[in-house]
């Protein structure tokens, strides 16, 4: 873009001048045939080149201000990228955990970063609620990247809202997916919404109907629904959960010791390689072996049973499917009358003193 701008920016110039040549040759040829006296100078010639010069000076600024812009937001992917990739390189599992902070965050009243609220005296967010307590996890990560864009970033303001929407992408990048273009300029609200984690996001023991209803509620089709589902491609999911038997695909080979005394280090992989971000997830599907209930029922119903085939067979269709759909979840805008702002530090609102949008 700012190359583009500097062409048209000779190109003005250029104009410019030819227009000034002009009028001074017809201003000469006049002055040689009828006399310096009689000499009518071509204002409007002249009025022309001057207006294209201004013209030309806003372009220059305008590309100036863009050359800018692209450089921060350039310090700002960098910076995230770094963190995201050293995280993942020491934890593969975090890339999976990542993504899923971020679909935690954008589904429960669009993407505010309300997710990495901590929990106060006096208020009580999402982290603790039944989806998120004991299992998102991540937020470290997050935090360490809204502390790097600070230090290498100057001036730059970027929200804790964008930071969870490039961590996902590079997550996805990292592990195998396609990665695709993440868009800055998401706000960060001043609270959080516990019973909102409770009932907006998909739960593992959802039934097809329900799972379409709250994702058609977030203005997502059901071809999005199921690219999103895969997600699942990468990660694991706590024992503690699968073995619960409303949760768990009945047909699924399990690692857990369901008869055991469980922990949180107890883990379930969501498909056979769940290390890297592949179409693995939608084979499993189609061999009855999904791990999650709300999984499995996607090959339930004749319109969904038919994109996960889709995507079984053609992981470049899946890849496209699921960046678009990521993209499209990473626009969900903040409830309408939050209060926003950019926070300071990812775990808690902004004192007084520190300026809010």
């Amino acid at each position: 873009m700012a190359f583009r701008l500097s062409h048209l920016s000779l190109a003005l110039s250029l104009m410019a001048l030819a227009l000034a040549g002009v009028a001074i040759y017809r201003n000469t040829y006049e002055a040689m045939n009828k006399g310096l006296q009689n000499l009518s100078p071509d204002f409007g010639l002249l009025e022309s080149a001057a207006s294209i010069l201004t013209l030309n000076k806003n372009a220059e600024r305008n590309s100036d201000k863009l050359s800018q812009q692209l450089t921060q937001e350039a310090c700002v992917f960098s910076a995230v990228r770094g963190v995201v990739d050293n995280a993942i390189d020491a934890e593969r599992r975090m890339g999976a955990s990542l993504i899923r902070l971020h679909f935690h965050d954008c589904f429960v009243d669009g993407c505010d970063g309300g997710i990495l609220l901590n929990d106060t005296a006096s208020f009580q967010g999402e982290q603790t609620s039944p989806p998120n307590i004991n299992s998102a996890r991540g937020y470290e990560v997050i935090a360490q990247a809204k502390q790097t864009v600070k230090d290498t970033c100057a001036n730059t303001s970027v929200s804790c809202a964008d930071i969870l929407a490039i961590a996902a992408r590079d997550s996805v990048a990292k592990l195998g997916g396609q990665t695709y273009n993440v868009a800055l300029g998401r706000s960060d609200a001043r609270t959080a919404n516990f019973t909102g984690a409770s009932t907006q996001l998909p739960a593992p023991f959802d039934n097809l109907t329900v799972q379409i209803q709250k994702f058609s509620d977030k203005n997502f089709t059901i071809r999005e629904m199921v690219a999103l589902a895969g997600a699942h491609t990468v990660g694991f999911a706590r024992c503690s959960t699968v073995c619960v038997s409303t949760n768990v695909n009945p047909a699924a080979q399990l690692q857990c010791n369901c008869s055991a005394t469980l922990t949180d280090s107890n883990l379930q992989q969501l498909d056979t390689t769940p290390a890297v971000f592949d179409k693995v997830y939608y084979e499993d599907l189609n061999r009855n072996q999904g791990i999650l209930f709300s999984d499995q029922v996607l090959t339930g119903n004749t319109t969904t049973a038919a994109i996960v085939t889709t995507y079984s067979n053609d992981s470049n269709i899946f890849f496209g499917d699921f960046a678009a759909a990521m993209i499209k979840m990473g626009n969900l805008p903040p409830s309408a009358g939050a209060q926003l702002e950019i926070r300071d530090v990812c775990s808690r609102v902004n004192p007084s003193s520190v300026a809010s949008m």
